[in-house]
């Protein structure tokens, strides 16, 4: 993986540790001394904990808590207590949970056990970077993976990318491992002693896993950190934190899987492009409608299956769209294949809108999933799949919509609006302007 500038001063020597004091830009999740900014938790939904009411809320988390710092019956020492510089864990009790909710975030971590341990780290509350014992070869331990090693996304699909390590990596026991785990959106890349095993895979919603596949959600935008317990101590240290902006995010995203793409927007102009272009207008270095001005722009490339990638700024309030095999005139979200909204997700004047118009959505005919819209005037960093009758949506690194429009049944459709471009096969990729100053950059299309 070729690393970001900013990120490539952040790793450490091969076989050195995380010690002393935090690296740069990171904070201490652990403080050597006690269990402050943690709490318990457990393998359960950090949605429907959010969701239950407060008080509800606060006695589970008592509960989990009262579970993870009980007495040993066999030592008398807590579950999770502290040693020296370490956070040991005997192997039971609830997990040791961070009192703050994190969005994308880059975590180092060291951790040591024993034989025949099994445990891992939940990213926002969703397991997990699988730990266990990578010695073990019996029939049970290769049917799970155990031989290939830590790291893994394990419970991501047993065919998805990222479920099993990329190489072996762990250390032998009595040694220190290490981990730094990049995270952002659902996208999690994960090296284990400098060894990359896990590159920018989507971690899969374990929650939603047994729902039928439109009812499933990716995982949350924001939740905990928590280090699993499973039956084997193991001991943590170095636990170090740093959040990642939306500069940075974008950067990470947009430097993975870019081949094939080219510019479609010199930065300067509106040269290659077509329609009402007096509507918009170019302001530094990104393409804005114009306020009170609208219509719709494009490529001026006819284009079958496609990807296309940018980042995209919404006022508050904002309104736009993603033209998709536009025939160059008309409507767009009913002559082309269809419009794809761009909107301020979170404005009160949108909080009844048909759930078929928010952020993402094929217009009027299929959801995107919502929550993953950055706040109005940041930048978000989108790309789009078309294939065939497909369209794919990946906002900020999870995927909102995954929709088939053959599958559409019209007689469902919104306000019953007809939609004779649905199944165009080819057309232009544009912007749908609708008199906000909606803006756009590093715009670039790939054939496929």
């Amino acid at each position: 993986m070729k690393l970001l500038p900013a990120l490539t001063t952040l790793l450490f020597a091969a076989g050195t540790a995380f010690a002393g004091p935090p690296p740069a830009g990171f904070k201490s999740l652990f403080n050597e001394k006690d269990l402050t900014g943690w709490r318990g938790g457990s393998t359960f939904d950090h949605r429907k904990l959010l969701e239950l009411p407060e008080d509800a809320r606060a006695a589970q988390i008592a509960k989990w808590t009262a579970t993870m710092t009980a007495a040993s019956d066999k030592t008398g020492k807590p579950h999770w207590y502290v040693e020296g510089d370490e956070l040991v864990n005997d192997g039971f009790g609830d997990y040791a949970t961070t009192e703050k909710d994190y969005g994308d975030f880059e975590l180092l971590v060291e951790y040591k056990t024993v034989a025949k341990a099994d445990s891992g780290i939940y990213l926002r509350g969703v397991p997990q970077v699988q730990i266990w014992d990578s010695t073990e070869n019996d029939e049970k331990a290769v049917q799970l993976g155990k031989p290939k090693g830590s790291g893994g996304l394990w419970n991501n699909a047993a065919t998805a990318p990222g479920r099993d390590p990329l190489v072996k990596a762990d250390k032998a026991f009595g040694e220190w491992n290490k981990f730094r785990i990049i995270m952002v959106g659902s996208r999690v890349s994960v090296w284990l002693n400098d060894q990359l095993v896990v590159d920018h895979a989507i971690l899969e919603n374990y929650y939603d896993k047994k729902l039928p596949a439109d009812q499933q959600r990716p995982v949350p935008a924001k939740g905990p950190i928590q280090l699993q317990t499973h039956g084997g101590e193991i001991r943590w240290r170095n636990i170090f934190l740093r959040e990642i902006g939306v500069e940075e995010g974008n950067k990470i995203l947009s430097s993975k899987g870019g081949a094939g793409f080219k510019s479609a927007f010199n930065g300067k102009d509106f040269s290659g492009w077509a329609g009402p272009v007096d509507n918009y207008e170019v302001v530094a270095g990104a393409i804005r409608c114009k306020e009170k001005k609208g219509g719709t722009i494009y490529v001026n490339e006819d284009l079958k299956d496609f990807q296309a990638r940018l980042e995209f700024n919404v006022p508050p309030g904002g309104n736009n769209g993603l033209a998709i095999r536009y025939p160059g005139e008309g409507n767009t979200a009913y002559v082309g294949m269809t419009e794809l909204q761009v909107l301020d997700n979170d404005a009160p004047k949108y909080a009844k809108l048909d759930v078929r118009q928010y952020h993402g959505s094929v217009y009027g005919m299929v959801a995107a999933q919502r929550g993953y819209t950055r706040p109005a005037g940041e930048w978000n960093f989108e790309e789009v799949t078309v294939k065939g009758s497909t369209i794919v949506v990946e906002l900020n690194g999870t995927v909102i919509l995954n929709a088939d429009l053959s599958k559409v049944d019209m007689s469902t459709v919104m306000a019953n609006s007809a939609h004779p471009g649905k199944d165009r096969t080819n057309g232009f990729f544009g912007f749908a302007g609708h008199s906000d100053p909606v803006s756009f950059r590093d715009i670039s299309l790939k054939k496929l």
